[in-house]
């Protein structure tokens, strides 16, 4: 079932996306070559909980941590164990709240210290991708035409798009209809309606597309060992047009 809510909903579900988002911005001071990813952790959930929430991951089909920290082949999923990040290396943080029962999703891909250029244009075209695909979630377009604009742009610069994962509609739920995978063909899926609420998120690859999940039963790593990035933005769809719900005022 896919859900249209009104305004006060999307009010509670942007309070949600509001405390991912300052979460994110308070842990990206912190990435640095030499941190631990279990103390990332711990800062977040206890940002989330002063905060009145609660991190919507941390026991979600028992997953253990707040944050999924996922470093440069980990495209999604990592789980935050005592491993200190290195110069040079990528890593997507994802995010999640549940305030009131509503929920916030939120992703970013981060450099430690000083990266390649190789890297730094893998999150951009990355976070451009998510942008293009924002762009296309209007009332009377398709999901495929979401899906289009970000494997469009992705592909365009010689990346991959990712298959097995997709965006998804949030609310009450983490994850509610429709999917939103990162590719697609225009004006072909579900058809977009105002009071949708859904988060997009490219899982963009700097080399092949195919990935795998290692034996901890959570990281999704790419097959060939190159590096991926992950942008993605919880957002409302409006009479006039997407609003970026997980930004921080």
């Amino acid at each position: 079932m896919v859900y249209t809510r009104s305004n006060n909903e999307i009010e509670m579900i942007s309070k949600s996306c509001q405390i991912v988002a300052n979460t994110l911005e308070m842990i990206s001071e912190f990435v640095v070559p030499g941190a631990l990813l279990s103390d990332l952790d711990k800062k977040a959930e206890n940002f989330i909980v002063s905060a009145g929430a609660r991190p919507a991951f941390k026991g979600y089909m028992g997953f253990p941590s707040t944050l999924c920290i996922s470093i440069e082949d980990a495209v999604v999923h990592g789980i935050p164990h005592d491993i200190e990040l290195e110069e040079g290396q990528i890593v997507g943080i994802d995010c999640g709240a549940e305030l009131n029962g509503y929920y916030g999703d939120h992703a970013k891909t981060f450099a430690v210290g000083n990266i390649s250029s190789e890297k730094e244009k893998l999150m951009m075209i990355t976070e451009e991708s998510l942008n293009k695909g924002i762009e296309m979630a209007i009332p009377g377009n398709c999901v495929g035409d979401i899906g289009y604009a970000v494997q469009t742009h992705a592909e365009s610069n010689g990346y991959s798009v990712v298959r097995e994962l997709v965006g998804h509609g949030i609310g009450q739920n983490l994850h509610e209809e429709p999917q939103v995978p990162n590719y697609g063909r225009p004006k072909e899926g579900y058809k977009l309606h105002a009071g949708m609420c859904i988060a997009i998120e490219p899982m963009i690859n700097l080399g092949k597309k195919e990935v795998y999940t290692s034996e901890d039963g959570w990281t999704i790593l790419t097959v060939d060992g190159k590096a991926s990035a992950h942008f993605e933005h919880t957002i409302a769809i409006m009479e006039d047009g997407p609003r970026i719900l997980s930004t921080t005022r």
